[in-house]
């Protein structure tokens, strides 16, 4: 299939459409037989339930193609040959998704990192590593943008492919100076894609709501670290639902931020302790195909006794309450240097010439700010250098 101009406007009309989710979307056009009678049937049907919408004008959808021209990205239809088919498979698929860089990459098979924006050193050079392996043995490498595990994975998977969901507009990135970041991607033959609409700021539902596309395009979904309420667990559920495979990294458990990934695997979620873990479970996935029928619910883990803090996102009315600060919250734009460092030790040792490769400072300044924290029983020095810190 592949829709024409106009039928491409259309869509976008539809979907903009206030109240039309992605699942609205589709009853709409099974009911009515295409984007252009639904729109004509809109306002009547509106109207009978007691309120009055009124969808965008075409040459408001066309200033929307025109500002995402402008960037050089187009808009994917479901159904088109380069819309992602791991992605369409999924109950709340996108009808379309803003597409920046090349489409190629999303028709490789691809898995998802994800974890804390306040990620530890340690987290954060693991995060790096299975990246680089899974690039090497071919599958692209999807997240969503952040900072923390997000960004280390985009970054170590640049040369062998990566793609970005944002959670706004394509022409609105977050955090803001992730913007060369989104450069290098593209730069590199990866994909940015995104959901929303040009120019909007994303907000904390909105977070969610991208969630379910990263974890809609992989065929697992990897968490490195997360805490218990964090939104990197509401990428693992989505994976979940959407048949895919759920995988966690192991963490201390004095470290909170181990706490999410270390119940998911209390919960049946597949252990990782190198690349090869993943490898193992996705390759005869890989092989089967994209329409291969997912596992038998019985026979995949089991995360009700996550925290209640989940609630299904409504793709039609609304989102459901933002999640915890790690997933949706704003974060300064800068911190000092000490609190750069004290943010990436965990109550696992790392060595002092990879704290300051990875707070970008330099190994003296390391070395000054750990006499400090240590004077203030912070840390803990072990052997050949290396610093943990204190649990409290």
């Amino acid at each position: 299939m592949r829709l024409t101009e106009s039928q491409r406007l259309d869509w976008l009309r539809l979907i903009r459409t206030e109240g039309v989710g992605p699942r609205t979307f589709r009853g709409l056009i099974n009911r009515f037989g295409g984007a252009a009678a639904a729109l004509d049937a809109l306002p009547g049907l509106t109207r009978r339930q007691g309120r009055s919408v009124t969808p965008p004008s075409r040459a408001q959808a066309e200033d929307e193609m025109a500002a995402l021209a402008r960037l050089g990205g187009r808009f994917l239809a479901m159904g088109e040959g380069d819309y992602p088919h791991l992605l369409r498979m999924t109950d709340a698929a996108p009808p379309l998704i803003a597409l920046r860089g090349e489409a190629a990459g999303l028709a490789r098979p691809a898995v998802a990192i994800v974890g804390s924006r306040n990620a530890s050193a340690n987290g954060l050079a693991f995060t790096e590593r299975l990246a680089r392996g899974l690039g090497e043995a071919g599958l692209t490498i999807v997240s969503g943008l952040a900072r923390g595990i997000d960004a280390r994975a985009h970054k170590a998977s640049l040369t062998t492919g990566t793609v970005a969901v944002m959670a706004g507009g394509q022409d609105r990135i977050y955090p803001a100076n992730h913007a060369a970041l989104v450069d290098a991607i593209l730069d590199a033959g990866g994909a940015v894609l995104a959901e929303m609409p040009m120019g909007w700021e994303p907000r904390g539902r909105d977070f969610p709501r991208r969630n379910r596309i990263i974890s809609g395009l992989a065929y697992g979904t990897i968490v490195v670290e997360a805490a218990r309420r964090s939104g990197s667990l509401i990428t693992a559920r989505y994976a979940l639902e959407q048949g895919r495979e759920v995988f966690a990294v192991p963490g201390s458990p004095l470290d909170p931020r181990a706490e999410g990934t270390n119940d998911l695997i209390r919960q049946g979620a597949t252990l990782v302790a190198e690349v090869a873990h993943i490898l193992d479970a996705v390759g005869p996935l890989i092989e089967r195909g994209p329409d291969a029928e997912a596992a038998p619910a019985r026979d995949r883990p089991d995360f009700a006794d996550q925290p209640d803090f989940w609630d299904e996102l409504d793709l039609d009315g609304g989102a459901a309450p933002a999640p915890a600060a790690d997933s949706a919250e704003p974060e300064p734009e800068a911190q000092d240097d000490r609190a750069r460092v004290l943010a990436l030790l965990g109550p696992s040792p790392i060595g002092t010439d990879e704290l300051a490769r990875t707070a970008a400072v330099s190994v003296r300044v390391v070395q000054t700010l750990l006499l400090e924290l240590e004077l203030d029983g912070r840390i803990e020095r072990h052997g050949s250098g290396a610093v943990s810190l204190v649990a409290r």
